[in-house]
């Protein structure tokens, strides 16, 4: 049989503990997403500016 934890309290704050440290975890691996997001999208608006930059200055390679 299971015994209850000697002090609740203690149990508790461990618990409390592992949600913290497992929000902690999502946030930073959100974050990192968001930054790799962020990386390809810069890259891809890069890209497009540098496609219209031949258009305007009539340098499209056909």
């Amino acid at each position: 049989m299971d015994q209850p934890p000697a002090n609740p309290g203690l149990a508790r704050i461990d618990a409390a503990l592992r949600r913290i440290e497992a929000a902690a975890r999502a946030r930073a691996a959100a974050a990192e997403s968001l930054e790799q997001r962020h990386a390809a999208l810069r890259a891809s608006m890069a890209e497009a500016i540098t496609a219209l930059d031949q258009v305007i200055g009539g340098q499209v390679d056909d």
